[in-house]
């Protein structure tokens, strides 16, 4: 059997969400009268300290509702120039909402507020208005780093100063909020809208949520449907999000110290760069550039030992802890790559 730590979101629903999906009670969505995704919806809403809140099928389909909803078509979006949004979601803003990007250089995961500041533009005729900025908590190509609250408090500021919303990109808002201490309204409080995946760490089968205010919501759920992604009898898929949100926040405790274990190991083999420090939720990125493999070559040689990663662009190689892997196979992993690395040795 494999120890698998591509990502958090291979997860398998627990006994409790099976039971749950199985005796959810059900309505038409669409209609809005489906009293599980109902009181998901209400539940997260208050927990993310905003209005309201929209259940959909993904953390991409949340992102991209949010891009259209609070822009319009040609304006610019600004974000860190890895965002998840950016890179990972198919360029669907320019599809969807007909928007362009411009990014800019974060470190760990955080724009420079200054650098935002004079990315947004002037009125000009020559250029696209700034319809929005982005920002990304926990972030997930920095290596699920946090987002401090004063510089979420900063960008907050610049943006309403210059009446441009912003979209928080959570969909490990609750990695933020367990390695941090903070409650996830510290962090919303800054943000106008914010998708939150119950899928990754939380360990719910499938879903996200969107939340923000009454009126931007209500323009969500137009879009969702628009977009096809509305759903009928869904109840007996929010009843283990439902459980993933008030049950399973406080267990990425675990996670977050198999992360800090499994790169403490990583940081003591000869080949392997791993800063320990950078380390602050459940996401481990090791350069494998002195190892004398390719990240692909490391991927697949650690395959072969029965661990599963994914290389995460040139010299990097990505691990993610979660609620499906011990301690015990956070060591045993160790072992088999400490195998591979003096093997190449």
């Amino acid at each position: 059997m494999y120890i698998d730590l591509r990502s958090d979101t291979v997860t398998k629903p627990t006994e409790e969400m099976r039971r749950a999906m199985y005796e959810a009670e059900v309505g038409d969505d669409v209609m809005r009268d489906d009293p599980t995704v109902i009181k998901l919806e209400e539940t997260a809403a208050e927990i993310l300290g905003k209005e309201a809140a929209l259940y959909v099928s993904s953390g991409t389909l949340g992102n991209q509702i949010a891009i259209q909803t609070l822009t319009r078509s040609g304006d610019e979006v600004i974000l860190e120039q890895d965002a998840h949004i950016y890179l990972y979601e198919g360029a669907g803003h320019a599809v969807y909402a007909g928007v362009s990007t411009k990014t800019l250089p974060g470190v760990r995961g955080a724009m420079n507020p200054e650098d935002v500041r004079k990315a947004i533009r002037t009125e000009n005729i020559h250029h696209p208005r700034t319809g929005l900025i982005c920002v990304e908590n926990t972030h997930n190509k920095a290596g699920g780093t946090i987002l401090p609250l004063e510089h979420l408090e900063a960008v907050s500021k610049i943006a309403k100063e210059h009446g441009v919303p912003v979209h928080m990109d959570g969909a490990r808002l609750f990695n933020a909020v367990v390695g941090s201490g903070h409650k996830a309204s510290a962090f919303t409080q800054y943000v106008d809208t914010v998708q939150v995946c119950f899928s990754k760490g939380l360990g719910a089968p499938v879903g996200s949520v969107l939340a923000g205010s009454k009126e931007v919501i209500e323009q969500a759920r137009f879009i969702r449907k628009r977009m096809g992604g509305g759903m009928r009898q869904v109840g007996v898929i929010a009843a283990p999000a439902l459980i993933a949100l008030t049950k399973m926040v406080d267990r990425l405790a675990e996670d977050h110290a198999n992360a800090k274990l499994l790169a403490n190991g990583l940081a003591e083999m000869k080949g392997l760069q791993m800063d320990v420090s950078s380390v602050d939720t459940n996401i481990v990125i090791v350069n494998v550039a002195n190892s004398g493999l390719s990240e692909l070559e490391f991927v697949a040689r650690l395959k072969d030992e029965g661990v599963l990663c994914g290389d995460f662009g040139p010299e990097l190689v990505r691990f993610v802890t979660h609620k499906d892997v011990t301690t015990e196979q956070i060591q045993d992993a160790l072992v088999k790559i400490g195998r591979v690395v003096r093997g190449v040795a």
